[in-house]
């Protein structure tokens, strides 16, 4: 499939400016960013593509390229440039291809890791790790100390990480002289890519060891201690330094992340720091007022007073009752609404009495009144 316009790919116009290409990026790599995107499996290589076609366009001697020859410009595929000295851009082959040196260090860079020899590649740094907890809305409240069973890779301890067997260093690559890739000449450019032997490390193993082969990292599940502090969210990340994968032949190891989801619960909803409770009463305690009972999140109780005439969704207050917020700050408040119940199977003796009070009551239904008195103005002004 052929490569999508590097400007389609940002949503951005041609020939828009530096400042309207950074807001376009920044909008599509928010939108796109695999952590928002988990039941998306395009969204990383999306957010690829739209990395991809920022790093060309925001730097004027690449986009100017892109601007001429689109996708050739770095592919190689200009051919000789209409048979004009220099492929048209004024100036020989050696000036164009060290003008546009750094497109080819930026494209390759990812294989090569960094832009660096292939000297530097010997050891490199483990992937960093993603672990998804979900907790409970009263783990959320109080903190916790949990156990987690992480699978990972870890050094590997017959070659102590090296890749080698018994501890040997490795040798030279004879291939690209340690330089981890090579270069080739495609018309007016000078490609690199990775080395195929030793596939970018600039060393190779002559006798890789038996119980890693070769990798200097076995695989390994892994128990970890975690500290989960008071007030975490859904969304809350976590960062354990060095507990990630291992790195290639004794490089240092990633990190492991740790994303929290706060599971839902069935009294209390949560909005940041304060909860919400829903409670049921009666039509005699709404009318008539009293006391009740209400649970709090940290298993105890609360009494609260309901005033006589209280209407469904009325809320009550309860301060300091909420989740701790996550790195301080207090806590947040608890809020009571109330839910008015209408009685069901009534028995006989009830309807009786339903009946005798409906009766008697004159002015009690505020809020009634006033509702039918506005529908009769209403109907009178359209016969009118």
């Amino acid at each position: 499939m052929s490569k999508r316009d590097f400007y389609d790919v940002l949503g951005a116009a041609k020939g828009a400016s530096a400042d309207e290409l950074k807001k376009a990026y920044r909008k599509k790599a928010k939108e796109l960013h695999p952590d928002r995107n988990a039941d998306n499996p395009d969204a990383e290589a999306q957010f690829k593509e739209v990395n991809e076609a920022y790093d060309v366009l925001k730097d004027p001697e690449k986009k100017a390229a892109y601007d001429r020859y689109g996708h050739a410009a770095f592919e190689g595929g200009m051919g000789g440039g209409g048979g004009r000295p220099g492929g048209g851009f004024g100036g020989g082959q050696g000036d164009f291809a060290s003008a546009f040196s750094d497109v080819f260090d930026d494209l390759f860079g990812d294989m090569m890791g960094g832009r660096g020899g292939g000297g530097r590649q010997r050891a490199t740094r483990g992937s960093d790790l993603r672990y998804n907890l979900s907790v409970t809305l009263e783990e959320a409240y109080s903190g916790l100390q949990k156990t987690l069973n992480v699978p990972t890779t870890v050094q590997c301890g017959e070659c102590d990480g090296s890749g080698a067997e018994g501890g040997a260093e490795p040798t030279t690559c004879p291939t690209c002289s340690g330089m981890g890739k090579v270069r080739a000449t495609q018309g007016f450019f000078t490609v690199e890519r990775t080395c195929p032997t030793c596939s970018g490390l600039g060393q190779i193993i002559k006798n890789p060891c038996k119980g890693c082969g070769g990798t200097g990292r076995v695989q390994k599940e892994r128990a970890l201690s975690v500290n989960i502090p008071a007030g975490v969210e859904t969304g809350t990340r976590i960062r354990l330094s060095g507990e990630g994968e291992a790195g290639m032949r004794g490089g240092p190891p990633g990190d492991l992340y740790i994303f929290i989801e706060v599971e839902e619960h069935k009294i209390f909803e949560r909005e940041s720091t304060e909860l919400h409770c829903r409670v049921p009463v009666s039509m005699a305690k709404a009318a008539l007022g009293g006391d009740i009972e209400v649970p709090t999140i940290d298993g105890g109780r609360s009494r609260v007073k309901i005033p006589s005439g209280s209407q469904s969704g009325r809320q009550m207050r309860l301060r300091g009752k909420g989740m701790p917020a996550l790195r301080g700050g207090g806590t947040g408040d608890m809020f009571i609404e109330l839910a008015v119940e209408t009685p069901v199977n009534l028995t006989s003796r009830q309807k009786e009495l339903l009946r005798e009070f409906e009766g008697l009551a004159e002015d009690n239904n505020p809020e009634s009144s006033s509702f039918f008195s506005s529908v009769k103005n209403f109907w009178d002004s359209m016969k009118g």
